[in-house]
């Protein structure tokens, strides 16, 4: 808070402003100039969020069984009440309209999500409720349009969804959230050809764990771009269109890959977007000349009825030749799942998002994989405050 008391101030300065000969808001701006901690936390924001839950799982009583590819609303959220996770952000983002700008973002988790989030570093155990979503330092460079630099610990560069699952059309994420990574520690550069053409390649360790670099002298590497349709392009102006790779160097095991498309088009009824996501994660071949594999599609329909109520559904396809989903089928065949999920946002008070949604999962080879069925049917109410 900045002091406006004159008493303060020194007796000469306070002097000086009874007189008038100075104001109180040169005098202050001179005190910010000379202390530069003051100055750097004048733009810093604080944001973040509070999200919880209440989940039921209809059908048969099979308590704990288990949901392929359901990551924060798995077996141990059903039936209940949740606190899924507290996010803290701390950012002071570089000013791009200044050259060689600098500045950083740190967001904090709080909570189960961040075990299950799994960025601790080595030295932790990961149950401590706490993890380091994002960490890095922000530069701007005068490069033509302008290259921005990450140094630290950062989101991944491809996927449809995200963490924060209010900046999701449904509550519950995909098949394809489930394959992807989801932070680096190292260097990303991002930087705008155009209006339209955003690039973004970067080199890190291991993906998600914080420091973790198992295979020394063997990194990540990535690269991804996204077009967006300019106003000429009509009804389809702000359409999107990005796609991305993620190659993981391992010494002792195979490189592992992950390939990412995804675009959201508007249609000609107001308010109503389509999108699609396609991922695929994939190993190089082991000793035994196999290797692991996945695929997930998906796709999107939102609708904004009303400046309070929005509508969306998802359907999701996943398949896998062995456990990235978390299990084994019988006699080591592929997985292969379907899932339809629907969701109905209303706004009944400012700065919240109350939701219920409705999913359906289906064990598509019949093997009983869903919660030890063929089925499973949830119903969950999410309420986040965003502050």
């Amino acid at each position: 808070m900045k002091r406006t008391n004159k008493y303060l101030l020194n007796p000469w300065t306070s002097a000086l402003v009874a007189a008038g000969v100075v104001s109180i808001g040169s005098v202050l701006q001179a005190e910010e100039a000379q202390n530069p901690v003051m100055t750097a936390l004048s733009s810093t924001t604080i944001s973040g969020y509070v999200d919880t839950s209440a989940i039921w799982k209809m059908g048969p009583d099979t308590d704990g069984a288990f949901l392929p590819g359901r990551l924060y609303d798995n077996a141990d959220r059903m039936n209940q009440f949740n606190l899924n996770v507290v996010e803290l952000n701390i950012a002071r983002p570089a000013d791009r309209t200044t050259d060689w700008a600098a500045g950083y973002k740190v967001s904090l988790l709080f909570g189960p999500d961040a075990n299950l989030f799994g960025s601790t570093s080595t030295l932790s155990t990961g149950t401590s409720d706490f993890a380091i979503k994002n960490a890095y330092v922000d530069l701007w460079l005068p490069v033509q349009n302008g290259l921005n630099v990450k140094i630290g610990v950062w989101d991944t560069v491809i996927g449809y969804e995200v963490f924060e699952s209010g900046n999701n059309p449904n509550y519950s994420r995909s098949y394809g959230y489930y394959l992807e990574p989801q932070i680096h520690t190292g260097v990303l550069a991002t930087y705008q050809l155009s209006d339209y053409v955003t690039v973004q390649g970067g080199i890190a360790n291991d993906s998600n764990q914080i420091n973790y670099h198992p295979s020394r002298g063997k990194f990540a590497y990535m690269g991804a771009v996204t077009l967006t349709a300019p106003d000429s392009f009509g009804a389809l102006s702000g359409a999107t269109l990005s796609g991305g790779v993620v190659s993981t160097g391992r010494a002792d095991l195979p490189n592992t890959y992950n390939y990412y498309v995804g675009a959201t088009l508007p249609t000609p009824i107001e308010g109503l977007n389509v999108g699609v996501a396609f991922d695929y994660f994939g190993t190089g071949e082991y000793a035994d000349d196999t290797t692991q594999y996945a695929y997930a599609l998906a796709g999107y329909l939102t609708y904004k009825v009303t400046d309070q109520l929005k509508t969306a559904c998802r359907v999701d396809w996943a398949k896998s030749g062995d456990p990235l989903f978390g299990v084994w089928a019988p006699g080591n065949d592929e997985v292969e799942f379907l899932a339809v999920t629907g969701t109905i946002d209303y706004a009944l008070w400012a700065n919240v998002i109350s939701r219920l949604e409705f999913r359906w999962d289906h064990d598509l080879k019949s093997s009983g994989l869903v919660a030890g069925m063929d089925n499973a049917y949830t119903l969950a109410l999410n309420v986040i405050y965003n502050f």
